[in-house]
């Protein structure tokens, strides 16, 4: 990982449970993370909801003062520069779409001084409505940059259908994340599997995943 990994993607698309697992594998390489809770538009999946989860890493977490409240109006501020300078990982989870992506922009200018230190991952999923072809992912994260005034460094193929996520799901997604990629010319940097699938598969890229993330009405 480099110093700052910004995670962005469409609502739905696994960003926030990718970006807990990028947090907690950092952490248990001996690093010191922090992970921001940039996601100021949806209240169901959070970072934040993982608060016991990162004390317990040693992960610092910063988030919105609306998170798990019934706060209207949310708010968040974080220094950059000093989480930069501390910590060995900071991540970035961004609210979804282009909506979520505009409280970036406000960090733009502050995050361009790191240039070669930052990758920004756009997360996709070929399983989630307004997301199953290349060109509406292409669409969406040409959005997500003009609102955040920044450019992705990279792809990440977390393609899946929640608990019922196999292996073969996974690898159908290729195609689809290999005509993002050429569209963008951006590298597919991880295709996501579940920790217990990741084994049956030789490519490479592969990220096992756990699954912090569930539905509300689990």
């Amino acid at each position: 990982m480099k110093k700052i990994t910004i995670v962005t993607g469409h609502y739905g698309s696994g960003k926030t449970n990718f970006s807990v697992n990028l947090a907690v594998k950092a952490a248990a390489e001996g690093k010191s993370v922090a992970i921001v809770d940039l996601d100021i538009v949806n209240p169901y999946f959070r970072t934040a909801d993982f608060r016991s989860l990162f004390e317990q890493k040693g992960i610092k977490l910063i988030a919105p003062d609306f998170a798990n409240s019934n706060l209207d109006i949310p708010s968040i501020q974080f220094d950059v520069e000093q989480l930069a300078a501390s910590e060995d990982c900071l991540i970035i989870d961004v609210g979804g779409d282009d909506a979520g992506a505009v409280a970036l922009g406000r960090y733009a200018e502050a995050l361009s001084a790191y240039g070669n230190d930052i990758d920004m991952y756009y997360v996709i999923n070929q399983r989630r409505y307004l997301t199953s072809t290349p060109e509406e992912v292409v669409a969406l994260m040409y959005d997500i940059e003009a609102a955040s005034r920044m450019k992705h460094t990279a792809i990440v193929n977390n393609t899946n259908l929640g608990c019922e996520t196999t292996a073969a799901v996974v690898e159908a997604s290729r195609g689809f994340a290999k005509e993002t990629s050429a569209k963008t010319g951006l590298p597919v940097a991880f295709t996501v599997y579940p920790a217990e699938c990741a084994e049956l598969t030789d490519n490479p890229d592969a990220f096992a995943a756990e699954i912090y993330v569930r539905p509300v009405w689990d």
